[in-house]
């Protein structure tokens, strides 16, 4: 079954921001475009070069008005410990998320139970709290950050003027496609 239009869970999880523990919850997001980036595991070999990319992007992501909150099945303590260790992840300027008990992941839909992980999801959700984009990839594929804003740029631009979408490998400013039929439900 697919998440594009469901509107995301109550929730209310630990994170590791800027050498603090925080609390975050839905309330927080609600009211701004976000994106949850799920990966498996901290002191890992491919999530440190996926959070390097976003913490890399990260203020194109800022410019474009939207959040970054990675999120694994750790604990925030675990985070701060590879924070603390980790030349790469002492630059992430977003939340990491702890969802130590799979309870985001599962409300998501990327829980693997028997390994107590998540799998690589990116979610993008808009202000009202709706998923508008996903994608799941293999644990052994890496994301891209740039191809990710792309997405967000494109889901804000739908978001923002309803008669228009956006075709492939549009970029803001090009031109949109106006459909000449009615797509209610189909975007």
């Amino acid at each position: 079954m697919s998440l594009i239009g469901k509107e995301i869970n109550d929730f209310k999880v630990q994170a590791y921001m800027n050498n603090a523990f925080k609390e975050v919850c839905k309330e927080d997001i609600l009211g701004k475009w976000n994106v949850f980036f799920f990966y498996p595991a901290d002191f890992t070999f491919i999530c440190p070069t996926e959070l390097g990319d976003l913490a890399d992007q990260y203020e194109e992501f800022q410019k474009a008005g939207v959040d970054i909150y990675s999120i694994s099945c750790d604990s925030h303590f675990v985070h701060k410990a590879w924070h603390d260790t980790s030349d790469t992840i002492k630059k992430i300027p977003y939340a990491m998320l702890a969802d130590p008990t799979g309870k985001l992941a599962w409300d998501f839909d990327v829980y693997i139970e028997e390994e107590g992980q998540a799998e690589r999801g990116t979610f993008v959700i808009n202000p009202e709290g709706i998923i508008v984009a996903y994608e799941v990839n293999a644990g052994n594929v890496g994301r891209s950050a740039q191809e990710l804003l792309r997405r967000v740029q494109a889901s804000q631009f739908v978001y923002e003027h309803g008669d228009e979408v956006c075709p492939a490998k549009w970029q803001p400013g090009e031109e949109t496609l106006k459909p000449s039929f009615d797509l209610v439900g189909l975007i």
